[in-house]
């Protein structure tokens, strides 16, 4: 017999009073998709039927529209309390991500979702290989003294978070510490830990600021291979270096999520929940692209299609165009090349009349814009 009330449910399904999560549509950019809820909904439902330890109440709001609002919340950085109506109550949202945090879920799906991307890439779905580093960032006021530190190389007080990837800039392990914290000593605890959910792993690379004992103490103690990748004294300016450009394209992966680019909350394992979580997000999008064969979305968007001309001469080409596109800056090389104009020095001089006359304005770009050198 149920210790637990038959509650009646409300339009949408759910027995929530007021809640309407079961009907929900999605709405923002963070929601998952159709395409994408099918990918990760069988792997979440497994994950959470491997953690549970005892069968107790069944959930009384939507799976989907929970992970919805955890995937709002770290995309936009806003607080638990400012979560939109059309979401579950904020309460029910903060304790779904507490206790599923806990047991392990966002992790658990990472790794599922890391060994299908894996596969499709041509690896193996067990990584042998990985590199290291470590991203300081400003703690608020919410993070108590006790869990901050000061960074003395990059000048900020906050917190540390280590992170190991593998050679396609998945996600393997995080660690949160004080910022005071040297790289070297957070690489301890974290290469324990790397080795232990990943018996596969026989290289790591790392920068100078990992040099020293660790190396020794990596490969007697966790039989892990530490090289040091170094930067070029006699090299000025920025430079890729092997290998340590993947881990910084996952810094700059994370650092899209508002949520992770300032610390708020009071203990460290709530940041790394927060880290897997938009972790998972990254990893679903990017599985559901692979799985349909789409490729990935550029960042600025295509260029509008140019105008079909319905002038004949040069000068309604030019009009036209200033008017289909009036927030683009045109170069007179641009602009050339479209009309294919050779003589770029005497369109110019063209433009500059058609200017003076009154027929085109602010049309400073295309006048002055530098003269392309040929290769």
């Amino acid at each position: 017999m149920s210790v637990y009330t038959p509650t009646a449910l409300n339009a949408s399904g759910c027995a929530s009073p007021g809640c309407g999560c079961h009907g929900r549509k999605p709405a923002y950019p963070s929601d998952l998709t159709d395409a994408e809820w099918a990918v990760l909904e069988c792997e979440a439902r497994a994950v959470m039927a491997e953690l549970v330890t005892a069968q107790g109440r069944p959930m009384v709001h939507d799976l989907r529209a929970m992970l919805d609002a955890i995937n709002y919340v770290t995309r936009y950085g806003i607080e638990w309390r400012a979560l939109p109506v059309d979401f579950p109550p904020y309460e029910a949202v903060y304790a779904f991500f507490l206790r599923w945090s806990g047991r392990g879920l966002p992790e658990r799906l990472a790794g599922r979702l890391r060994g299908r991307l894996r596969i499709l890439a041509g690896r193996d779905e067990l990584p042998t290989a990985g590199c290291v580093d470590s991203q300081t960032v400003r703690a608020a006021e919410t993070v108590g003294a006790a869990a901050c530190g000061y960074d003395a190389g990059k000048k900020l007080k906050g917190q540390k978070r280590h992170v190991v990837v593998d050679t396609l800039g998945l996600l393997l392990c995080v660690i949160v510490t004080a910022a005071s914290v040297q790289d070297r000593d957070g690489a301890h605890p974290l290469l324990a830990l790397l080795r232990e959910k990943f018996s596969t792993i026989t290289l790591v690379w790392a920068d100078g600021g990992y040099a020293g004992r660790l190396v020794t103490w990596a490969k007697q103690v966790l039989g892990l291979a530490v090289t040091i990748v170094k930067r070029n004294d006699d090299i000025r300016g920025f430079v890729v270096l092997p290998r340590r450009w993947v881990v910084e394209r996952t810094f700059a992966w994370l650092a899209r999520y508002r949520r992770l680019v300032r610390i708020y909350e009071r203990k460290p394992e709530h940041h790394e929940a927060l880290i897997w979580w938009a972790t998972v997000h990254q990893m679903t999008r990017r599985l559901t692209r692979e799985l349909e064969g789409h490729p990935p979305p550029s960042r600025w968007g295509d260029p509008p299609p140019l105008p079909d001309f319905s002038s004949s001469d040069r000068r309604g080409k030019v009009l036209e165009l200033l008017a289909a596109q009036p927030w683009r800056a045109w170069k007179g090389s641009e602009l050339a090349a479209i009309l294919e104009i050779e003589n770029i020095n005497s369109f110019r001089v063209q433009l500059s009349q058609w200017s003076h006359q009154g027929y085109i304005s602010k049309i400073g770009p295309a006048l002055y814009g530098p003269i392309p050198t040929s290769t």
